[in-house]
């Protein structure tokens, strides 16, 4: 395992922003990395898979929990050879419990609590 300076430096180069005192715990499943911005303060326990391509951003103090799925793609319901992408946007201080899901198109407002292993949709 990679020390937590090095872990730090990497997601840094993953990510399009990994603000100031954030961190996120390995494992994390990721794709599009670049299509992430973190704020200051935020902590992502371990287990978070983000399916990223429509875009993902995460304001300062979110807190999120293991095994939460932020995902930013869905296919058309007519035409599943077209994918949709729509933002997930985490306001500030909000707090995602555990095996959350959160959908496309969604916006968790600010100091919000979503319960864990519940499903957020648009």
């Amino acid at each position: 395992m990679m020390t937590d300076g090095r872990l730090q430096e990497k997601l840094t180069e993953m990510l399009n922003g990994l603000g100031a005192g954030s961190s996120i715990l390995p494992p994390l499943q990721i794709d599009f990395g670049r299509q992430v911005t973190l704020a200051n303060n935020v902590f992502i326990n371990h287990s978070v898979m983000m399916s990223a391509a429509g875009g993902i951003e995460i304001e300062e103090g979110v807190q999120i929990a293991p095994r939460v799925n932020l995902i930013t793609v869905n296919h058309d319901l007519k035409d599943k050879m077209i994918v949709i992408c729509k933002p997930v946007h985490i306001k500030k201080n909000a707090w995602i419990g555990a095996a959350a899901t959160i959908l496309p198109g969604v916006t968790i407002g600010e100091n919000a609590v979503v319960g864990a292993a519940r499903q957020c949709r648009d």
